[in-house]
């Protein structure tokens, strides 16, 4: 049994088939947060969370594009959008 520093001591974890796929059973104290993972293969497998973002926060943290003051009056007023 490995170890790292600092994480939840290595155990070893059953394999089970699951239709055609490969899978692992992962013990709750590894249990990783959200619904997907990355997976990656090199010499080893490497399991990571997908950490997504909801779409009303990516927006809420992006900078205007266009201030009001900065509007060209030529332009087409814009239509009120109700989302």
């Amino acid at each position: 049994m490995s170890h790292r520093q600092g994480t939840v001591p290595s155990r070893e974890a059953k394999l089970f088939r699951n239709n055609k796929s490969q899978a692992v059973r992962i013990a709750a104290d590894f249990e990783l947060p959200g619904d997907g993972v990355m997976i990656y293969r090199d010499d080893r497998i490497t399991i990571e969370p997908v950490h997504r973002k909801k779409l009303q926060d990516v927006l809420a943290g992006c900078d205007v594009l266009c201030p009001e003051d900065d509007v060209d009056e030529s332009l087409l007023p814009a239509k009120a959008i109700d989302l």
